[in-house]
C-alpha cells in the first residue's frame, strides 16, 4: 500500500521501516496509522533507510 500511495504523490511521514507500521497525513492534517495485517514484512529498501518527514 505504501508503494502505491507514494507513487500517487502521498508523503509517507513515517515509513514502514519495521515492516509493520507507517503514518501518512491527510491534506487537512489528520494522521492515519497504517498497520500490516499479520506478521511484519521483512525490512527492505527504500523504507529501511528512509527518514521521517514532518510530524504525524
Amino acid at each position: 500500500l505504501c508503494e502505491k500511495l507514494q507513487a500517487s504523490g502521498v508523503t509517507i511521514n513515517r515509513p514502514p521501516r519495521d515492516g509493520h507500521m507507517a503514518f501518512i497525513k491527510t491534506p487537512d492534517g489528520i494522521s492515519i496509522e497504517l498497520l500490516q495485517k499479520g506478521d511484519a514484512l521483512p525490512a527492505r529498501e527504500p523504507w529501511a533507510s528512509m527518514e521521517n518527514v514532518g510530524s504525524w
